[in-house]
């Protein structure tokens, strides 16, 4: 069994061990950074009121198996992302119509512009599994995935009205962007690791330093242009996953790599729409459970705590294993939240 909750300061070692599995942004194989995140965490949870600084608020949560005590993998959401102080970057991706009479000849031209949004949504991120634990048959990716819809579904109030995420786009064999080595490279002088560890505390450069006027795409290399607004091969899931709860390309793209944003209203999100409260019953026999829910929990030792349960529903009454029921140290006189699974 696995459980889902808000991270806490004795996870370092773990975060640690698995941020050193995977080159990822997000959880960077630096322990005071990673220490630093728990810590926004902790005080972001234990705010019960809508924050006056969205901006300063991330959501850290945790996959854990319940028997070894292995931490498996992570997902995160920042209150807001992008104000005045650190605003959000993106290109918008159109095309422009060219015709001449005198030849008869016309084009369509992909274009890229620059955008900057200073009031900007909440963003869900900072996805990240064990690469052991991939495919696993309990879908232990979209448990980690899911659990932020559950927190966001209780806690409404601690978000804007719009949520946010930035996939990541195919790279080539060397793990590098072909968009960046056609336009940040040439204008920025780094690497693209480089430029984007250092735009997430600091944005001045791209302000001063990246193309500010209209970017033709058929004056980029084939590989840089077919990288635009594509995800990659591991992404794909992902991709699919936001589709399929009413998140949209939103034809914004980012300005290093060219993955493509997606946003889906809060009180759209079909995960959203289907929170529901649930009376407990435990099943009396064994059962092949033919559905599940993913329920908030009560937990002492975690400001908040989730489970993905196989399960029957009739109505609102949901009936369980006994050795969920147990694990979990559920109630039957308790109603629990859920959304789908």
């Amino acid at each position: 069994m696995y459980l889902l909750r808000s991270a806490i300061e004795t996870d370092l070692e773990d975060l640690y061990k698995l941020s050193q599995l995977i080159t990822f942004i997000n959880l960077p194989a630096d322990k005071e950074v990673i220490l630093r995140q728990i810590k926004k965490s902790i005080t972001s949870f234990k705010n019960k009121n809508q924050s006056k600084k969205l901006y300063n608020d991330y959501f850290l949560f945790i996959l854990q198996d319940v028997e070894s005590r292995e931490v498996i993998g992570a997902s995160m959401i920042h209150g807001q992302h992008g104000t005045d102080e650190v605003p959000h970057f993106y290109l918008s991706v159109s095309q422009e119509n060219k015709f001449s009479s005198t030849i008869n000849t016309g084009f369509i031209h992909g274009t890229l512009k620059l955008g900057i949004d200073t009031d900007g949504p909440t963003e869900i991120g900072g996805l990240i599994i064990n690469p052991n634990f991939r495919g696993h048959p309990l879908k232990l990716g979209k448990q980690i995935s899911f659990v932020r819809f559950l927190y966001m579904a209780l806690h409404p109030h601690k978000f804007k009205e719009t949520i946010h995420s930035e996939l990541m786009p195919p790279f080539d064999t060397d793990g590098n962007s072909p968009l960046w080595e056609a336009i940040g490279r040439r204008f920025m002088n780094m690497d693209y690791h480089e430029a984007d560890l250092l735009s997430r505390d600091n944005k001045e450069f791209i302000i001063n330093l990246f193309p500010s006027e209209v970017i033709y795409e058929t004056l980029l290399p084939l590989e840089a242009r077919n990288s635009i607004g594509k995800v990659g091969k591991a992404t794909q899931p992902v991709k699919k996953m936001l589709e399929s709860i009413g998140f949209k390309y939103t034809n914004e793209v980012d300005p290093f790599d060219g993955g493509p944003h997606y946003r889906c209203k809060l009180k759209d999100v079909t995960l959203i729409k289907s929170l529901n409260n649930y009376k407990i019953e435990v099943a009396n026999e064994e059962i092949n459970f033919t559905e599940c829910r993913i329920l908030s929990l009560e937990n002492d030792k975690y400001q908040f705590s989730a489970a993905v349960l196989p399960c029957e529903t009739k109505d609102n009454v949901l009936i369980i294993s006994k050795e969920s029921f147990d694990r979990f140290e559920m109630a039957r006189d308790t109603l629990y939240n859920g959304i789908d699974f």
